[in-house]
């Protein structure tokens, strides 16, 4: 295969698979590691694709590859990028070794996901975006919450997601939502919303991670009140009424800073 080829080939796996590791590339290719790491390399340059613990996520467009339909994850993965990863930032510190904790599939989540590799923990989560961060990282003990695919945002729901997280105890719940307004929380999904809410329900503490621009904004599906919220996480941009709002429902509140 000559090098135009295999790279042509390679961004067309990417692009309609969202993800994969390094091994599967280089045995699905027929190349050595050494050869998919330069030719991801070059993806990584170019915007394409993001660099994982062990694997690669495909961050590009992907409306024009087999015409695959652009996913909101990959959309909204790098929206309010700074903010995120401030936010992931301080929740970092909010985790200790050995502890276990339940992510939801956000974006923000996937960016204190990225903040926790390898750091000695227990994880569980729904998000296969997430869980692929951390295939070959020896440090955590990683569960992954099984059910039905919903690919648009690369999360297992459905009653059998429900079921398994009902048999799970979590110290930290960290979750986000598309939206914060009047003291109730929305996410775009019903079903995501019912998987969110037996997450609730199983963790200890629920840390909210949202970034400023998610407050005074609605989406189709109530999730709960910010009072069931033990802890929130925004970025130095949210207005003072939206502090006060935080603090009225007896959340605490932490402000990243840039």
């Amino acid at each position: 295969m000559i090098i135009a080829e295999r790279q042509s080939r390679l961004r067309d796996l990417l692009a309609h698979r969202g993800m994969c590791d390094l091994d599967s590339l280089s045995a699905e290719l027929g190349v050595s590691q050494s050869t998919i790491r330069r030719d991801v390399e070059l993806l990584v340059r170019s915007g394409d694709v993001k660099r994982t613990h062990g694997g690669v996520i495909w961050v590009g467009d992907r409306s024009g590859s087999n015409g695959a339909r652009p996913y909101a994850f990959d959309q909204r993965l790098t929206y309010q990028l700074g903010a995120k990863r401030a936010i992931a930032a301080a929740a970092k510190k909010l985790v200790r070794a050995g502890q276990t904790i339940l992510l939801d599939g956000g974006t923000t989540t996937f960016h204190l996901a990225h903040e926790l590799l390898g750091q000695p923990l227990q994880l569980v989560t729904n998000s296969l975006p997430i869980a692929n961060l951390f295939l070959n990282d020896e440090n955590v003990e990683l569960v992954l919450v099984g059910g039905l695919m919903y690919p648009r945002y690369g999360v297992l729901l459905g009653p059998m997601a429900e079921t398994e997280l009902s048999h799970i105890h979590a110290q930290t719940l960290f979750i986000s939502v598309a939206g914060v307004h009047e003291g109730s929380l929305y996410n775009q999904n019903l079903l995501l919303v019912q998987a969110e809410r037996r997450m609730i329900e199983q963790a200890h503490q629920v840390v909210l991670l949202v970034d400023s621009g998610k407050f005074g904004q609605q989406a189709l599906a109530k999730l709960g009140g910010l009072d069931e919220v033990d802890l929130v996480v925004t970025d130095a941009a949210i207005a003072a009424e939206h502090r006060e709002q935080v603090t009225a429902a007896g959340c605490e509140l932490i402000v990243s800073e840039m």
